[in-house]
């Protein structure tokens, strides 16, 4: 058991109230600012008894909230029997400090839940790693609240007299594990990379989006592929991969990730590293956008910005606008596409637009592609073979015991197709993708059922 888990208690089946300080230019819904922030809470298994919104120029240096909210704070925390306050902020070790010395109970941020989520969802121990390295590094100037026994310890030999502070041996004990953690993920990140290597003959996608977007419903409608699916945040943080045959193509590799969210930890960005790979490394990129959402502009935004971390923000997307059958009218996809290049429009939970989502994938693979003239000999089997899984054919002819085939291919393809004995010449370069977007035809207004809430009023 590492030295933070030992030394900071669960938010389980603790009374929370939730605290939000909208600041200019934050994008927040009037009606229920901290709606994000109560499920993230939820999902970590705190009962929510209060909330308390201020809005604000800029944070208090000492409480990031104001003196009379402190006030207003702490007497909610006394009338609510409340053992726990989460702020929908990140808050400096300082302010935290002030803040559970002036309402008497414990303080996390939107950083610490998170993270306290992400540890209690890892299941693999590439995800505990990853988990760990990041509650690590977030905790190690944060000692000082979390440890009361700041007395001296005793001196052994050698180290009779003053003796050191208890803190100070904490941060080397945390320091050490850190470096340790980094050293077993760079050996993880190289053997995944190894492994996404290995795929490099093979088309990969890759699901991104914000979390509870409905990646893994949207994997299994696609795979079958049996990934544990719940309507709560971050349910997965895994990456899997499967086998996703594309009609007139052949198989892909789809792989689903874990979903981002606003403000997404840099800590855990950094230590997941190692399960983006697939991201980095992926051919095309399924950005998947729940569009029942009323702010699903803000949250595909949240998710751009990560890509932008991974540097992948210019890598091929198509924007799959997931939960068509929760839409109340076609207006609000509408709306969506108007801002979003490449859209098709989906929901995996009722199959609604999977064919018109594979045609696109399959148009945007080809804008990926090159054309060109391959000529190899008809008895080269494993040419042929490879040519089946990897192209995409136009025409094909036998001409003196020799296939000639027009096609597109990746062009990685086409070394591998040179070293195969292949005979390639390149027509035509990679083109330019549009993105036009598609709307599926198959969305008559009896099958989009009724919003959630009444937030399209405000659109």
């Amino acid at each position: 058991m590492s030295i933070l888990t030992q030394a900071k208690q669960t938010v389980y089946n603790e009374r929370a109230v939730l605290v939000g300080v909208i600041l200019p230019g934050k994008t927040w819904d009037a009606s229920n600012p901290l709606e994000e922030l109560y499920g993230l809470a939820v999902t970590a298994g705190a009962e929510v008894v209060g909330t308390l919104v201020q809005k604000r120029l800029k944070p208090d240096p000492g409480t990031y909230i104001g003196k009379g909210k402190v006030e207003e704070l702490s007497g909610l925390v006394k009338a609510r029997k409340a053992d726990l306050v989460i702020f929908d902020n990140d808050l400096s070790p300082a302010q935290v400090r002030n803040l559970e010395k002036l309402t008497a109970t414990r303080v996390i941020d939107r950083t610490e839940l998170i993270l306290d989520i992400f540890a209690t969802r890892a299941r693999t121990h590439e995800a505990r790693l990853q988990v760990e390295l990041a509650q690590l590094e977030y905790a190690l100037p944060r000692l000082r609240r979390m440890w009361t026994h700041l007395g001296r310890i005793k001196g052994g030999i050698g180290m009779r007299g003053p003796g050191e502070q208890q803190l100070e041996e904490d941060r080397r004990v945390i320091s050490r594990r850190i470096t340790d953690l980094k050293r077993e993920l760079k050996e993880v990140e190289r053997r995944r990379a190894q492994t996404v290597a290995a795929r490099r003959d093979e088309i990969t996608l890759s699901l991104v989006g914000y979390t509870n977007a409905g990646k893994s419903t949207l994997m299994n409608a696609l795979t079958n592929a049996g990934v544990f699916v719940e309507d709560a945040l971050f349910a997965t943080l895994d990456t899997r991969t499967r086998r996703w045959h594309l009609p007139g193509w052949g198989y892909v590799l789809l792989s689903d990730t874990v979903g981002f969210i606003r403000d997404l930890p840099h800590h855990l960005v950094a230590s997941f590293r190692a399960t983006l790979e697939e991201v980095r490394e992926a051919d095309l990129l399924l950005h998947v956008i729940d569009a029942s959402n009323p702010y699903a502009p803000q949250q595909a935004k949240a998710v751009q910005q990560v890509l932008s971390e991974l540097g992948c923000a210019e890598k091929p997307t198509i924007h799959v606008l997931n939960k068509a059958d929760r839409v109340p009218d076609r207006s609000y996809i509408e709306l969506l596409r108007a801002n979003l290049k490449n859209t098709v429009v989906v929901s995996a939970k009722t199959g609604i637009g999977l064919d018109q989502l594979a045609q696109r994938v399959l148009e945007t693979l080809k804008e990926q592609f090159a054309l060109v003239e391959v000529s190899y000999h008809a008895g080269n089997g494993r040419l042929a073979h490879y040519m089946r899984a990897h192209a995409i054919p136009e025409s094909v002819q036998q001409v003196n015991g020799r296939v000639v085939t027009r096609c597109r291919v990746p062009p990685a393809a086409i070394g591998r197709i040179r070293q195969m004995q292949g005979e390639v010449r390149v027509l035509e370069e990679i083109q330019a993708g549009t993105g036009t977007g598609v709307l599926a035809d198959d969305l008559p207004a009896k099958e989009l059922g009724s919003p959630p809430n009444d937030k399209y009023s405000r659109l």
